[in-house]
């Protein structure tokens, strides 16, 4: 079978199983979820309107054996993992049909391999580049020490392993206290803050959609984004019912459901699938998404509608970012023509667009801005990761020769490992140095 044929992309990660449209438009992934209620036409109609309710929830200690002891919990989610049946469907994920061994070009290196045991979905690097968080698709999230490679920890209560599906988005951020704390999103549409060295999940919150719930509105729907704002107190989650909740981190309350207006005649908000949010960061009210409907959206935070809009961009992973220094948007698409471009922030306007690489097409999961003069970006079809000159569009190098998509990637902004990159690919998250980086081996 060709390798298009077998074709799994983050677009179709968490879609209803099937509808038989071309593989342009209707890609899967490896692990595809069927909606939460048994309505099939709940996906072609992200419009709907729906009553909001939320609830916070509790947690019980998780007993898995790589788990640190739980301390007192401050809050139970013992009903997140009740509900309606979800199936999961096992494909393959962009398997290359040649086995090779990953290898590099160019003047990046792989620094070490951490093997994570389950497929990984996403990594995220903390502020302070001392701890590496990785998501994984059976709702376990490891965490790694970065001082010398070791594995630390995972964080798993009863309820994600009973429901055993993935997750979605990772950020750290610091409690009123000062703690380290790691905010996480599931397809199961939980949203959850771990106290990462106690190991003990604080608070989480099931992230009720607008669709999607049948008769009694107020349904179920799958988390696949989130975003923090600069000062740490609000967060932002995209998920497949079109609307963006935000939420104060303080109160765990949910503060305003962003969406689109009713009329059609306006494009003031997704009218599909989010799968990316981020927030300005150095503009506490401002903030952008993207996702199927091939626009990136202009958000305020006191406004319920979208501001403004720009049509493009096809995005179905974290492939939003924000260079504030001269206020442009890197953007990446999940498709073969105009795959990494980059858009002026305040005019909307594109400043240029990234051609394609003489090893091979991408369609973009993740990207990056790297330090000043930098982008990295990954995806599938040709499974690798580029290091590009953001000055003269080139490939500077590569790593290539992965088994599966890359649908994740994270850089260390700070401390010993500044620059590095963790690039994740079927089980495992391959870290990754450029020449002059002067790390140790672990």
């Amino acid at each position: 079978m060709s390798n298009n044929a077998t074709a799994a992309s983050r677009r179709g990660v968490f879609q209803a199983h099937g509808d038989g449209e071309e593989e342009s438009k209707q890609p899967s992934r490896s692990y595809m979820l069927s909606d939460f209620d048994s309505d099939p036409g709940s996906e072609t109609d992200p419009d709907s309107e729906e009553a909001e309710s939320e609830a916070e929830l509790d947690t019980e200690p998780d007993t898995h054996k790589e788990s640190a002891t739980t301390g007192p919990e401050l809050t139970e989610l013992r009903d997140i993992g009740k509900g309606p049946q979800t199936n999961v469907y096992k494909e393959e994920a962009y398997i290359s049909t040649t086995h090779t061994q990953p290898k590099t070009k160019g003047e990046l290196h792989i620094h070490s391999v951490l093997e994570c045991g389950s497929e990984v979905m996403t990594c995220q690097f903390n502020n302070e580049g001392t701890l590496l968080a990785v998501g994984l698709s059976d709702g376990a999230i490891k965490l790694y020490s970065m001082d010398n490679g070791n594995f630390l920890q995972t964080l798993r209560d009863s309820s994600s392993i009973l429901s055993s599906l993935p997750v979605t988005a990772l950020r750290f951020t610091l409690s009123s206290q000062s703690r380290c704390l790691l905010l996480a999103t599931y397809a199961s549409g939980i949203v959850r803050s771990w106290y990462v060295w106690g190991g003990e999940c604080l608070w989480g919150v099931r992230d009720v959609g607008e669709t999607g719930g049948g008769a009694g509105g107020g349904g179920q729907r799958q988390t696949l984004s989130l975003s923090l704002s600069p000062s740490g107190e609000k967060a932002a989650t995209g998920g497949s019912d079109s609307a963006i909740h935000l939420y104060d981190l303080s109160t765990h309350q949910r503060l305003m459901t962003c969406k689109a207006s009713s009329t059609r005649t306006v494009m003031d908000g997704h009218r599909f699938r989010v799968f990316a949010v981020t927030f300005h960061p150095e503009m506490e009210r401002e903030f952008i998404s993207g996702g199927w409907d091939n626009t990136i959206q202009f958000w305020d935070t006191r406004q319920q509608h979208s501001v403004r809009m720009l049509s493009g961009p096809h995005v179905c992973g974290d492939t939003l970012q924000i260079d504030p220094a001269v206020n442009h948007i890197l953007s990446g698409s999940w498709r073969k023509d105009n795959a990494l471009e980059i858009w002026d922030y305040v005019s909307g306007q594109k400043v240029t667009e990234v051609p394609h690489d003489y090893q091979g097409e991408s369609k973009i999961y993740t990207c990056h801005w790297l330090g000043q003069d930098h982008i990295v970006a990954a995806g599938s079809q040709s499974n690798m990761l580029r290091v590009i000159n953001r000055w003269t569009m080139t490939t500077e190098s590569r790593l290539l020769g992965l088994s599966s998509a890359v649908f994740g990637s994270s850089v260390c902004l700070a401390g010993k490992w500044t620059g590095l990159i963790a690039a994740t690919s079927g089980t495992s998250v391959y870290l990754l140095e450029r020449d002059g980086q002067q790390h140790s081996k672990k």
